[in-house]
């Protein structure tokens, strides 16, 4: 019997779950940007609605992006702080591979995306876990001619993008499921997990790309 602390700040808001054998005890979502100030507090409310201490958990999880830079930075840096403290191993996972994993069956080529805020999308698509940066038109020229299933939070704009260039693409509303997340770390397994600590260190951020930012002297500087 493993318990598993996930939690996913990567989109938008946050979701936090406790997931025992695969099986969510508490699952709340929060919208909102500042998790820095509420993704603690929302921690402490997820493990009393699942009546599990901190000691009974065996695992913490955490979507490692892409997504928001500083979405991920926070939920990183939290569950990095969480799993040193309580001495317990560390899951990341990509937020594209929890997005396809809570598609339902569907005969559909499933498609994860995350809307990047910069006129462009972060996506996965069907058996290839590896997340990408592409356009509208890019993404409807590579799913030229195939039926389509496009997850993830706010993508009806995109869907009706992919409709009006010819994709027959339809949507499944919803931001990352931090109880989905939290059953994809307990089927790697925590031992694995742990081995995997030991040997590559704590899961790291996924970006895919560089980050604007604006120095107090105006000057502009690309963060990796």
């Amino acid at each position: 019997m493993s318990t598993v602390l996930a939690f996913d700040c990567a989109v938008s808001g946050q979701g936090v779950a406790i997931v025992r054998d695969g099986v969510a005890l508490a699952s709340l979502f929060e919208e909102g940007r500042d998790q820095a100030a509420r993704l603690l507090p929302a921690i402490v409310t997820a493990l009393a609605e699942a009546r599990v201490a901190k000691a009974d958990l065996d695992l913490v999880a955490v979507t490692v992006g892409p997504g928001s830079f500083t979405g991920v930075r926070v939920g990183l840096s939290a569950a990095r702080g969480l799993a040193v403290g309580l001495g317990l191993p560390l899951a990341g996972i990509a937020t594209t591979a929890v997005l396809q994993a809570q598609a339902p069956a569907s005969d559909r080529l499933v498609v994860a995306a995350i809307d990047t805020k910069l006129g462009d999308w972060f996506c996965a698509i069907g058996d290839d876990p590896a997340p990408f940066a592409t356009t509208a038109e890019d993404l409807a020229a590579r799913l030229a001619g195939q039926r389509c299933l496009i997850v993830g939070k706010d993508v009806e704009p995109l869907v009706r993008m992919l409709q009006s260039a010819g994709v027959d693409a339809s949507e499944r509303e919803g931001p990352p499921d931090p109880a989905v997340l939290g059953r994809l770390a307990d089927e790697t397994g925590v031992e694995a997990w742990a081995a995997r600590n030991r040997a590559e260190g704590l899961p790291r951020p996924l970006y895919l790309r560089g980050v604007n930012i604006t120095l107090p002297n105006g000057t502009r500087r690309t963060v990796e």
